[in-house]
């Protein structure tokens, strides 16, 4: 199987990225691109080309299957390719669907123009692994969306939308229709324009901002000192853009490069990378084919206004999910909800949410202190107090008034799921999921099945965990599960060092 597909439209050569699932930039695909390019420059009938992701999206970048793996001899790194493209003569075209991310937009900056399709997001991440971006990353995304936004995006390792990308200069045009018919228009218009290729490389209003601003560099150190404690990655990154400013592009990409180097060999991305894959990997459930149907969560409803309960909601909404809060008495609704609107305010006022954002995430989340609130809804959450006897209460309860279907979830970090599910007709419904606290900021979401959990209430769950953004890690039905089993171990030898260091202390004084 070819790793780049070819096809013609009249006079332009269509280039499709073809390594599923997420079209990542292993050998194979460099290699096979790198003499898709050649092909086309060589022949006299293909007047421009346009580079496409087969399947749903663009490129995720790295293949993360080569991580840590030397290439074959002779095989074309990514800037070799990035480059040879960028130098072409003839127009080259990206149409980027799904997502272009990490090494896929360095790849689509490397191209002379870029139409992006609906719900397409962009970005690269690589500071999330401990590392930079190592191919040209640095250097072309400051010349087209300007010095501050790129500190931001890299540091930061965030994806944006289409539109945002629109806005900053990443992306050249959004398409209406199908996003490959509107390269190919794109890239026939190129040619008949006549014009020179447009290449990043070569475009300087960008780095303007810093230019005239000596003191942006040192602000943004400040700003991010505290989000990026004991962080190598996104001090590296800032003195790459930097280079991006002071040095001509080959120099700073030359620069970069060498601080890519330093980076991927260092313990913290070793670290960070053994992070990323055991992500991954607790994401496989041996027992639970990947064909398992999963249901459809499109309203949640949480028992319980508290810390934990609020936080849980606020999840929901941050998604756009609507829930409704329910609590015994007014009075306690109306402290959670405040709490919740409070939380929101906080990051309103730190900048990292709009006041428009959190007023529609706000109206998402209603409260009720009726029970029967719960009827509609597709999943209800328990997160009340940890005693056995409440819950069980609860939710026989909910077993009355729960339409078929909806998933009853507990968020105990340490009680019997068997026991709650037992006190309803349907056990398979039944599942843990325990939320660490804040409950709206910690990743981790230990989904816990009871015996009878069904394969669907697992798929579902595990589904709605990525969904509202968490790590989701099945676990079985233990004391303690896997978070606070863990707690129990590290803190026991901890405190066997204190008392060691106490007696050692007394012994020598």
């Amino acid at each position: 199987m070819s790793a780049v597909i070819e096809e013609r439209r009249g006079s332009v050569l269509i280039l499709k990225l073809n390594n599923p699932p997420v079209n990542g930039l292993g050998a194979a695909l460099r290699i096979d691109l790198a003499a898709a390019l050649a092909g086309g420059q060589a022949d006299d009938g293909v007047a421009a080309f346009v580079l496409v992701g087969e399947g749903r999206m663009y490129s995720a970048g790295a293949d993360i299957r080569e991580f840590n793996k030397m290439p074959p001899a002779g095989t074309p790194g990514l800037n070799d390719v990035i480059n040879t493209l960028e130098a072409s003569e003839k127009p080259v075209v990206s149409a980027i669907h799904g997502v272009a991310a990490g090494g896929g937009l360095e790849l689509a900056l490397g191209t002379h123009f870029r139409v992006g399709a609906a719900k397409t997001r962009v970005g690269l991440p690589e500071v999330t692994l401990g590392i930079l971006p190592g191919a040209g990353g640095t250097q072309r995304l400051p010349r087209l969306a300007g010095v501050a936004n790129s500190l931001d995006l890299i540091t930061s390792g965030r994806l944006v939308p289409v539109g945002q990308a629109y806005d900053l200069g990443i992306i050249d045009e959004i398409a209406e229709g199908d996003v490959l018919d509107v390269a190919v228009a794109a890239a026939e218009r190129l040619v008949a324009s006549g014009a020179a290729p447009r290449r990043s490389r070569d475009q300087d209003a960008g780095l303007d901002e810093a230019r005239g601003n000596p003191g942006l560099f040192d602000d943004f150190r400040k700003g991010m000192a505290k989000m990026a404690r004991g962080m190598n990655a996104p001090e590296a990154c800032v003195r790459c853009i930097e280079a991006a400013i002071s040095m001509p592009f080959d120099a700073g990409l030359k620069f970069e490069r060498e601080a890519f180097t330093q980076l991927v060999v260092a313990a913290e991305a070793q670290s960070m990378q053994h992070a990323f894959f055991a992500e991954r990997e607790v994401a496989k459930i041996p027992d639970l084919p990947t064909a398992t149907p999963a249901g459809e969560i499109n309203s949640a409803a949480v028992i319980g206004c508290g810390t934990m309960g609020g936080g849980i909601a606020m999840n929901f909404a941050n998604v756009g999910i609507p829930v409704i809060v329910i609590e015994n008495d007014q009075a306690a609704l109306d402290g959670g909800l405040i709490k919740v609107q409070g939380n929101y305010a906080a990051t309103v006022a730190k900048g990292r949410l709009s006041q428009h954002a959190m007023d529609q995430r706000l109206g998402l989340i209603t409260g009720s202190t009726d029970f029967k609130a719960v009827a509609d809804v597709d999943i209800v959450i328990e997160a009340v107090f940890e005693d056995m006897e409440v819950k069980k209460r609860i939710f026989s309860k909910l077993d009355q008034l729960c339409k078929p279907g909806a998933i009853l979830a507990t968020n105990t970090s340490t009680l019997d799921v068997d026991q709650i599910a037992a006190m309803t007709k349907r056990p398979e419904s039944v599942i843990g999921t325990h939320f660490f606290s804040p409950a709206n900021v910690m990743r981790l979401l230990e989904n816990v099945r009871g015996a009878k959990t069904s394969a669907k209430t697992i798929a579902t769950v595990m589904k709605l965990s990525k969904t509202i953004n968490k790590v989701g890690v099945l676990v079985g039905v233990c004391d303690g599960f896997v978070g606070n089993r863990m707690l129990h171990q590290y803190s026991r030898e901890a405190n066997f060092l204190l008392r060691k260091a106490r007696y050692h202390s007394r012994s020598t004084g």
